[in-house]
């Protein structure tokens, strides 16, 4: 079978089965491209038990991150399964061993940071005014990057101030949004919004020409912020959820709760900002010691 009669088989039981969002998809299938380059192959006959072995190898010859290596295997080998219970190919994966890399800690702000962050936008321009309420609503409520540009107007109750989320497996959830985050994302939605071509759009938020914003430019959009506000670590739009569930959890939040918000299946994932605010709590009393 040919390569890209095999993805388009793979990449269709991931979306109508598992109910993987479509930017997955795509991250899934720049991987793939990737290793079917490096590896030389053209067809599903070309596959080997040492395949993924031997992609491993090469990966950490090239000198990139664990992250990324780590995130190649995975997309990888979940593509060699599928094919076998499908019957496609019939090439059991060897055992290899995955590149080991120092557990860091997600990049977490002071809330101080977070705010001169939120306040960097200027509110008296359209794109100024979308880009607030972009920050606001994801720091109020911890959403993923791709829950957040692909949410939907009728996804927000106003009233209640909830917002539905269809997550990771096709998992449903309610998250609270925060007065401050409805009250921008109802100037946003009640102002520039119902003079953008795309005014009659399901998803909240729009460029320019009425499409969804794009993760690459919101990106951007936040590393400009960033330095307007004086941050000097390096963040990315992610930060702003990782400082959500820091900041809940060092105002006493129940770690539950917070797991639920996030939409962590399990909650050793949620744990880890437990690790961030004790270390911060821990610095905070350091400096206070060190001043009487």
């Amino acid at each position: 079978m040919q390569l890209t009669d095999a993805a388009d088989l793979y990449f269709q039981y991931l979306r109508v089965e598992k109910g993987v969002s479509n930017e997955t998809i795509k991250n899934y299938a720049y991987d793939l491209k990737h290793f079917f380059s490096t590896l030389d192959k053209h067809s599903t006959e070309d596959f080997l038990p040492t395949d993924i072995q031997d992609f491993v190898r090469i990966q950490s010859k090239e000198m990139l991150s664990v992250p990324t290596i780590l995130r190649r295997i995975s997309s990888t080998k979940n593509f060699y399964l599928f094919l076998e219970k499908e019957h496609i190919i019939d090439a059991q994966i060897r055992k290899f061993e995955k590149p080991k890399g120092a557990k860091r800690l997600p990049t977490s702000i002071s809330i101080e940071e977070v705010e001169a962050l939120l306040e960097a936008p200027d509110t008296s321009k359209a794109e100024g005014l979308r880009d607030r309420a972009l920050l606001e609503v994801m720091y109020s409520s911890g959403l993923r990057v791709s829950e957040l540009l692909n949410l939907k107007i009728m996804q927000i109750n106003f009233e209640k101030g909830i917002i539905k989320i269809v997550g990771k497996g096709s998992k449903e959830r309610k998250v609270p949004i925060g007065d401050y985050a409805l009250e921008y994302l109802n100037k946003y939605i009640e102002g520039p919004r119902r003079k953008n071509p795309g005014r009659n759009s399901e998803y909240a938020f729009l460029n320019r020409y009425g499409m969804p914003v794009s993760r690459q430019y919101f990106f951007l959009q936040v590393k400009k912020y960033a330095l307007m506000a004086g941050i000097k670590q390096e963040i990315s739009p992610h930060t702003l959820r990782h400082c959500f569930a820091t900041h809940m959890l060092e105002n006493g939040a129940e770690l539950r709760a917070v797991q639920e918000m996030l939409g962590h299946t399990n909650i050793a994932t949620t744990q880890i900002y437990t690790n961030i605010s004790s270390k911060r709590i821990l610095s905070a009393y350091d400096l206070y010691s060190k001043r009487k």
